[in-house]
C-alpha cells in the first residue's frame, strides 16, 4: 500500500466514525507506532496508537500527546537506577 492509499483508506475510516484528520496525523501516528515498536515492543506500536487517539479525543493536541508518550517511552528504555548499587 502508498502513502497515498494509506491516507485515501485513513480518510474513509475518519468519516465512517465521525472523526476528523488533520493533514500529517497519518505519518504523527504511524511514526509514534515506531517509536513504541522500537523503544518499548511490537505490540505497543498499536496500544500507544489507541492511547494517543483517546487523548485526543479528550481533547489534547496530538502533537502533545506525542510528546508525552515519547517522553514515555525514552524513560522506559532508560535503565532504572534503583537498581545500582
Amino acid at each position: 500500500m502508498t502513502p497515498e492509499e494509506l491516507d485515501a483508506w485513513a480518510g474513509v475510516a475518519a468519516r465512517r466514525l465521525g472523526v476528523a484528520l488533520e493533514p500529517g496525523d497519518v505519518s504523527a501516528i504511524l511514526d509514534l507506532a515506531k517509536d513504541a515498536a522500537h523503544g518499548v515492543t511490537r505490540p505497543a506500536a498499536p496500544l500507544t496508537a489507541y492511547l494517543a487517539g483517546m487523548a485526543v479525543g479528550a481533547g489534547r493536541s496530538l502533537a502533545d500527546v506525542a510528546a508525552d508518550l515519547r517522553a514515555t517511552i525514552a524513560e522506559s528504555a532508560q535503565p532504572d537506577s534503583s537498581d545500582e548499587t
